[in-house]
């Protein structure tokens, strides 16, 4: 009998665990329209998308709603995957005008693709991207040689209202062979490809530093600043219908 209360309590517990340290696969609908990337999100396929959090802190002391709050969706077709975000923020801060100097530090939308959800490390390599979009529309990521660099692999729009910043992103995907300075294919995407992808945000509140990093998966352990090295930390996606 001991033993059997002992296996309810630990398949309790580790039922419990396993809802925060699993990753979801999120089944990702193909576009059903043309996505006008404007900022504004208006087109009949981004209207029966349903909303996703961008909710769980990964640096940073506890915020307010009104300090920072974050959704998205997501498209695809053969040629882009699609990203619509609305990001409520009180202070929107750029003060480097050199893009590829501490852009962290500004407010940025940040987006990670693992093509093909190989997961793995991809700190200074192109396993996966970490693309860091900023105000101003630039996009920058680290490359091989350990240095930033810009890439022209996302069209993007904001349209910022009040405290809430409207996002539109159709990015261009690149496999692990991608070469800074070689010539490159894209990657069709398809139906039932898996890939790995999250979303985050880098709040800051008019200080040297941002004061928050809040991403969209759960990520296990005390060092949750993990997805700029580890696309293992990255959540499922899977292209459907």
């Amino acid at each position: 009998m001991r033993y059997f209360f002992f296996t309810v309590i630990c398949f309790i517990i580790y039922s419990c665990s396993s809802k925060e340290s699993s990753l979801s696969l999120y089944q990702v609908k193909k576009s059903t329209s043309k996505i006008l990337i404007d900022g504004i999100g208006n087109e009949d396929a981004w209207q029966t998308t349903v909303w996703r959090s961008i909710d769980q802190k990964w640096l940073g002391e506890d915020y307010s709603p009104e300090d920072f709050s974050g959704k998205y969706k997501i498209l695809w077709s053969k040629d882009y995957l699609y990203i619509l975000a609305e990001i409520i923020d009180d202070h929107l801060v750029d003060t480097h005008p050199d893009g590829l100097v501490k852009y962290w530090d500004d407010d940025c939308l940040e987006v990670f693709i693992d093509e093909d959800n190989s997961k793995g490390i991809h700190q200074y390599n192109h396993n996966a991207f970490a693309y860091h979009i900023a105000l101003d529309g630039k996009v920058a990521d680290i490359g091989p040689d350990s240095i930033p660099h810009y890439y022209q692999h996302i069209v993007n729009n904001r349209l910022t209202k009040g405290n809430l910043s409207t996002w539109e992103l159709a990015i261009s995907i690149y496999d692990d062979s991608y070469q800074d300075d070689g010539v490159n294919s894209l990657k069709p995407l398809m139906k039932d490809k898996k890939m790995g992808f999250a979303i985050a945000y880098c709040d800051n509140d008019k200080s040297e530093e941002r004061e928050n990093f809040i991403g969209s998966t759960f990520v296990l352990g005390k060092d949750k600043n993990r997805g700029w090295i580890d696309a293992g930390v990255f959540e499922e996606i899977i292209l459907s219908e």
